[in-house]
């Protein structure tokens, strides 16, 4: 089933070819398995835990949380970055521009409760670690782009 969704792929710019118009670099409008994303989501939520204590440590870089927003146009999902964790939210700032949702705008200051991410990331010794949620994606890229992808995976 196709569902758009937006995602960071940390430099990798990925364009509407048949559309004909420009969209946000980030907003990924290929299918995936619901069931596959829902689970990478339920994995990130499950290890926010210690990417909350790797980030604390500081044993790591551009740390940033994906969180859901929802207007009358329905739900994208924004990158947080330059977040900070206390009392049980993250508070940082939207990385993307919007491409469904009018209520945000890049750089607007935003905070969510650490139940509500649906995913996580952060860099170390220049690979990713998390993001989950492109994990899943990886199947429906282009094979040059998943590979570039999978290449700076801590973990592929």
């Amino acid at each position: 089933m196709s569902k758009r969704i937006l995602l960071l792929l940390t430099g990798l710019s990925l364009t509407c070819s048949s559309c004909g118009k420009s969209q946000p670099e980030t907003l990924y409008t290929g299918s995936y398995d619901e069931q596959e994303m829902d689970a990478a989501m339920e994995l990130a939520r499950s290890e926010v835990d210690t990417f909350i204590a790797v980030m604390q440590q500081g044993n790591g870089t551009d740390f940033s949380v994906k969180v859901p927003i929802e207007d009358a146009n329905g739900t994208e999902y924004f990158w947080i970055s330059n977040i900070k964790y206390r009392d049980g939210s993250f508070e940082g700032t939207i990385g993307n521009e919007p491409g469904i949702v009018k209520n945000v705008k890049f750089g607007q200051k935003w905070t969510i409760a650490k139940s509500e991410i649906s995913d996580w990331m952060y860099l170390r010794d220049g690979k990713m670690h998390g993001n989950y949620t492109m994990r899943v994606m990886l199947k429906s890229l282009p094979e040059d782009q998943a590979e570039e992808m999978r290449s700076r995976l801590a973990d592929p």
